[in-house]
């Protein structure tokens, strides 16, 4: 009974990132919270929060919102 991330690039294929487990989905949010920068930087864009290999929600993109 595990949180994961699932990355992807812009056109939505999968690509590596940190390989990390959580205990729960508050502990994964916390994390991605303080670490989604340094994923865009690697070349992530967005990402789905999985428990036990089922999507939670997403895909979420990274990137912030552009002013209109």
């Amino acid at each position: 009974m595990e949180y994961r991330w699932r990355y992807a690039d812009g056109v939505g294929a999968d690509v590596p990132g940190p390989d990390l487990a959580f205990g729960d989905q508050t502990e994964a949010e916390d994390w991605l919270s303080a670490n989604w920068p340094d994923l865009l930087d690697g070349g992530i864009d967005e990402v789905t929060l999985v428990h036990d290999g089922k999507p939670v929600y997403g895909p979420m993109g990274l990137h912030p919102p552009t002013a209109t």
